[in-house]
């Protein structure tokens, strides 16, 4: 085997190690709730025998000793020689711990570690081997033919489905310009060409959708994964927790699937940590002394909806607003809503822990879980109920790559409104607007929304003349306005990164190119909004305070 052949065997490898820790750390945690599912076992040595032939095939025998170690202390259990017990899970699940840092390590040094010999010790103790072919013989009557409706599957760089969808979007760009063509020319002859562009259309949008779609996963397996989670971290603190796992069947971007998990890593841990209290203080309160943590994906227009939900003690407002109040993030006197309180817990450094742990009392976790959502273009939320539980909200798009957008001008530059966040646009009464605000009010079947001027907001020179018009979003704070000078129509566009000079920009997500070759970029709606109203109230009557932005 050549140095590239075995670099691309390696590579498929790894990757189908970490499938394999995955699907045995979910189904050991199950295992624990229902010892004698025998499926069970036989699912978990199945899976550590393959990873054991796999490791010894490509010569990892200091890895392959300690998953043959594994796999008959796993025999013992499926033999009933050896009972479950939360000691053997505990044994089971440090040896994946090991395994998955052993694999790696040993394909660079090729040795055991010494830090990992005393847990190949244990599982080797007390082991009592069967007549000679035991092992082997249940793994072949287990393993069986791969069932005949199985579906096929291929490996793809994820980097390989970006650049054909990135190809997707430069066709979505030429066809706009060659509509714009097909409408200069004559009738006579354009009815036949705008009969073959639509027929084009229809194969684009096709296209399109299959390649979004072999971006997309099941967010099931990602769920799954944190049951090993809330298992380690309920031991750690003495508690009892279990996970249950909601629309796993929901689909979303690969690159969304990757940026939640170190979110929701932390969102579970928070659950079980904060929220759910111990098992006498829940039995005290009438509650089952396990906590319940729930994990549930849904669809929304636009978007996908995940939810951290726990059963415990919620969130307590009052140690919220003490803790707001010495670090001057409030006014002795201020008492803002139950929604505000909430929002504070997402303030970079923000913590109520009395000290701090392993586990929490820096203060980074929430102000973390917030940056990474809004990364994603996403929001996040939260809900909670004093004694009954809370409920934490991620709001994200089903895709990165492709969104429909609003094109609005403002100092004639054109730019992109995600349409998902669009709720209605009205015109600007110019009574009593001034041309020059960066902020104001307008008044909307009696409700006063509160409206930020975009060309004044970017730094613009003031509007000369002509109508304005209020694009009314969607933001956590309620419905707020952007003030435009006008409104060009929906457009699919294609999203394009910034680039290092203004990546860092507030109010900005990326560019995209339009049908004419112009670029255009793509409004932040949150992060934009967000700099020019008070975080008090989006229904406020008062008037906003102006402030200058030089973009």
């Amino acid at each position: 085997m050549t140095e590239v052949d075995r670099a691309a065997v390696v590579e498929t490898f790894l990757a189908e190690c970490e499938e394999q820790f995955a699907a045995i750390e979910e189904a050991v945690v199950a295992l624990e709730e229902q010892p004698e599912d025998e499926d069970l076992l036989q699912s978990i040595f199945r899976l550590v025998h393959t990873l054991k032939g796999n490791s010894v095939s490509l010569g990892l025998s200091a890895s392959g000793r300690l998953a043959h170690a594994l796999e008959d202390l796993l025999d013992r259990l499926r033999t009933r020689t050896l009972h479950v017990s939360p000691r053997i899970v505990t044994l089971v699940l440090r040896a994946v711990d090991a395994l998955r840092g052993m694999i790696p390590e040993e394909l660079e040094t090729g040795a055991l570690q010494d830090e990992h010999k005393a847990l190949l010790g244990e599982l080797e103790q007390g082991r009592t081997p069967g007549p000679s072919g035991t092992v082997e013989g249940s793994k072949e009557s287990g393993m069986g033919a791969p069932h005949a409706s199985k579906a096929q599957t291929l490996r793809v760089d994820v980097r390989r489905l970006d650049r054909m969808l990135d190809l997707s979007g430069e066709i979505a760009i030429a066809r706009g310009r060659l509509a714009r063509l097909i409408a200069s020319i004559p009738d006579a002859l354009s009815s036949r060409l705008v009969e073959a562009q639509a027929d084009m259309d229809r194969l684009y949008m096709d296209l399109q959708e299959e390649l979004l779609g072999a971006r997309t996963v099941f967010v099931g397996p990602t769920f799954r994964q944190h049951a090993r989670t809330v298992r380690d971290v309920a031991l750690q603190n003495g508690k009892g927790a279990r996970i249950v796992v909601e629309g796993e069947d929901v689909e979303v971007d690969t690159a969304i699937i990757e940026g939640i998990r170190a979110p929701l890593t932390h969102l579970v841990r928070n659950a079980v940590d904060h929220g759910i209290e111990f098992p006498d203080e829940r039995r005290a309160l009438g509650k089952n002394p396990e906590g319940r943590i729930t994990l549930r994906a849904s669809y929304e227009p636009g978007h996908v909806l995940i939810e951290v939900i726990d059963d415990g003690r919620g969130l307590d407002r009052e140690r919220i607003l003490a803790r707001a109040r010495e670090r001057g993030l409030l006014g002795p006197s201020e008492r803002p809503s139950e929604n505000a309180i909430d929002r504070l817990i997402f303030e970079a450094g923000f913590s109520t822990a009395a000290s701090v742990s392993e586990l929490s009392g820096r203060g980074i976790g929430m102000d973390v879980v917030r940056k990474s959502i809004e990364a994603l273009r996403g929001t996040v939320s939260v809900q909670s109920v004093s004694g009954k539980g809370m409920t934490v909200s991620l709001r994200l798009p089903l895709t990165l790559a492709i969104i429909q957008g609003f094109l609005v001008s403002a100092a004639g530059e054109t730019y992109v409104i995600p349409l998902d966040s669009v709720l209605e646009c009205v015109d600007l009464d110019e009574r009593g607007a001034d041309t020059w605000a960066t902020t104001g009010l307008i008044t909307l079947r009696g409700e006063a929304v509160p409206y930020v001027r975009l060309r004044a907001a970017l730094g613009f020179p003031e509007w000369k003349g002509g109508r304005e018009a209020v694009v009314l979003v969607d933001h956590a704070l309620g419905r707020v306005g952007l003030a435009v000078d006008g409104l060009q129509g929906e457009s699919q566009v294609v999203i394009k990164p910034l680039g290092r000079p203004l990546e860092s920009t507030p109010g900005f997500a990326g560019s995209t190119i339009l049908g004419d070759g112009r670029v255009a970029l793509i409004l932040d709606v949150d992060a934009l909004v967000s700099s020019w109203v008070p975080a008090a109230s989006a229904a406020t009557t008062r008037a906003i305070e102006s402030r200058r932005f030089t973009c």
